[in-house]
This record gives structure tokens, C-alpha cells and sequence, in this order.
């Protein structure tokens, strides 16, 4: 090989140029999350991570505390960015979002009726139990949603608006009476999930998450290039031969899924699944290949980094999570309002 041979540009195909970027975001991802592992009210030496050797206290606070709550934040910002992405995807609609549009309400509401009515569901059963309810929920949710979104012929954002306020406006109404019905230690349940926060993560609800959203999150993933045709409108995408309504079926499913597990182990988060799909889309574009695996990371580290604020901003207190992510998603969300109005906007 002579000196010519390395001089000659390099050539990059558009799938290694998304095999990097997500492999970064990977890097950013796992970086992040240590450095959210070492801080808090005990610090952990950052030599300790790469050492791996850990003083009995300082591995004591990682093992039972620190890392299931950094896991659990992870796998629920991926999990959120990504049915955010692969709803907008699905929609073409730029303002579909789990929690906007009723998604994240009928799941709480589904949660807050095992929590009143079912009694005591303990150990990783009732972790099932409430990730179960709040798919059904979740489900009932995407399924009144898409009805009344396709009223008109299409899906439209006014119907898609204004059926998810009636859907929230229900499952709060409901949650609420619920709440009427319960005891002091039901209504402290019901009011944590309701705010949202990751603090109370242990190890069975991190693995009742994963083995929930990970096989969904796999599936979304692997209909990314048909989510792209459909971009193009349900008759050309028919006629390139996708199953159109197959694919609703199955987006609807999984993104339900992802959403009901999520809300079941840490309660409603809000603004991920909008926000972080249109950070992905400034950066990356609008092809779904990159965008789905780059928003379910990009989800993570969010995630991961408003937990940490959460925890350490009002130290020896801690914030719900679901209030950092709803401070920054709400000026966000009325910014991608605006643009909407002036069409200025394009999925």
C-alpha cells in the first residue's frame, strides 16, 4: 500500500454515516449514565468506575440505589422518545405524542384503577399486573384517538388535538375519582405516578421494563423503512406494497406497549415522546432508520440528565422528574405550535 493509497478521501455510505452517529449517541448515552451513577448525596469517585474497584458503601449505594434508577430513567426515556417518533411517523402529524394526545392518560387511569380496586398486588406480579393494565389502558386510549383523528378522511390535527383533550380530560376525571375512592397509602401511590419520577426503581421493575419495551421497541425499529414510505400518503405506500393497516396495528401496539410499561414503573412523564423526535429530526432528518434508535437514545440521556437535576437541584429533597421534563417541554411545545400555524413545519 503506498503513501497515494492514504490520501485517498474516504467514502461514506449514508447507513455508515447513521451506524456512527448512533454509535456516538451510544457513547454520550453510557458517559452520561455513569457520571449520573457517581453523583448524589454519597459521591462516587469516578476511578472507582474504571478501576472497578468500590469501597463496601460506595458499592452498596451503586448495586441497590444509583444504578436500577439510572437503568429504569434510560429504558423510560428511550421508550418514550421512541413512541413518540414512530406515533409522529405514523400520524404524519409533527404533534403526536403519547402523553399530548391521551396515550399517557388512559395508562394512568387503567394504573390508578388496579391501585383502588385490585388491592395489594405485591413483588414482581403487581409490577406485571399494573404494566398490564396500563397497556390496555394505553390501547383503548390509541384506539378512540385514531377514530376520532380519521374523521374526516385523514388524520387531522384539530381532531387530533381535540380528541386527545377529551381523552385526558377523561382519564383525569377518572383518576381523580379514583383517587376520591382510595385510602391515604392508595392516594400516595396514585399521586407519585401521577407526577412521575424514577426514585423508587429497583431491580424487578427495571427487568419488568426491559422485557416489556425492548421486544416492542425492536419491532418499531424494524418497521422504520416502512414508516418512511408511509410518509408518502396511505395510497402510495399501498401501492409500493405495504400493508398499511397492518403496520397502524402494529405501530399502535407496540407504541402502547412501550407507553403502558413505562407509566406502570414510573407514572407519567411528560414532553419526551414530543420533544425529543424534533431534536432528532434537526440533527439527523426525518428518515426513520436513524430516527427511531437516535431518538430512543437521545430519550435516554434527557432522561437520564433530568433525573440527576431532579435529585440534586433541591438536595436532601428531591423533584419529580415529570416536573424538569414538563418545564422544558412546555415552552417547546407552544414554539412547535407557532410553527405549525404558520406552516413552516413539515414531518
Amino acid at each position: 500500500m503506498s503513501v497515494r493509497d492514504f490520501a485517498k478521501p474516504i467514502s461514506w455510505t449514508v447507513a455508515d454515516l447513521r451506524t456512527v452517529w448512533i454509535a456516538v449517541l451510544g457513547a454520550i448515552l453510557v458517559a452520561i449514565m455513569v457520571a449520573a451513577a457517581s453523583i448524589g448525596a454519597v459521591h462516587i469517585p469516578m476511578g472507582a468506575f474504571l478501576s472497578g474497584n468500590f469501597e463496601p458503601q460506595h458499592f452498596a449505594v451503586l448495586s441497590s440505589i444509583r444504578l436500577p434508577r439510572v437503568l429504569l430513567a434510560a429504558v423510560v426515556g428511550g421508550a418514550l422518545a421512541l413512541a413518540g417518533a414512530a406515533m409522529q411517523g405514523l400520524f404524519r402529524n409533527p404533534l403526536a405524542d403519547p402523553g399530548l394526545i391521551g396515550i399517557s392518560s388512559g395508562a394512568m387511569l387503567a394504573v390508578a384503577a388496579v391501585i383502588v380496586l385490585a388491592g395489594n398486588l405485591g413483588g414482581v406480579i403487581g409490577l406485571y399486573g399494573l404494566s398490564i393494565a396500563a397497556f390496555v389502558g394505553a390501547l383503548c386510549a390509541s384506539a378512540i384517538i385514531f377514530k376520532l383523528a380519521r374523521l374526516s378522511g385523514t388524520v387531522s390535527v384539530t381532531y387530533l388535538l381535540l380528541a386527545g383533550i377529551a381523552v385526558n380530560a377523561m382519564g383525569a376525571a377518572g383518576t381523580g375519582f379514583l383517587a376520591y375512592l382510595s385510602d391515604d397509602t392508595q392516594l400516595r401511590t396514585i399521586t407519585f405516578w401521577s407526577m412521575g419520577s424514577v426514585g423508587g426503581a429497583l431491580w424487578p421493575g427495571v427487568l419488568v421494563a426491559a422485557t416489556i419495551i425492548l421486544p416492542a421497541a425492536t419491532i418499531l425499529i424494524h418497521n422504520a423503512q416502512r414508516l418512511n414510505i408511509q410518509l408518502l400518503g396511505e395510497e402510495n405506500a399501498h401501492c409500493l406494497g405495504i400493508d398499511t393497516e397492518r403496520l397502524k396495528l402494529t405501530v399502535v401496539i407496540c407504541t402502547s406497549l412501550t407507553v403502558g410499561a413505562a407509566v406502570a414503573v414510573s407514572g407519567i412523564i411528560a414532553f419526551i415522546g414530543l420533544v425529543v423526535p424534533h431534536l432528532v429530526r434537526l440533527m439527523f432528518g426525518a428518515d426513520h432508520r436513524i430516527l427511531l434508535p437516535a431518538s430512543a437514545l437521545l430519550g435516554a440521556i434527557l432522561l437520564v440528565l433530568a433525573d440527576t437535576v431532579a435529585r440534586t437541584l433541591l438536595a436532601p429533597a428531591e423533584m419529580p422528574v415529570g416536573i424538569i421534563t414538563s418545564l422544558i417541554g412546555s415552552p417547546f411545545f407552544l414554539w412547535l405550535l407557532a410553527r405549525q400555524y404558520s406552516g413552516r413545519f413539515a414531518i
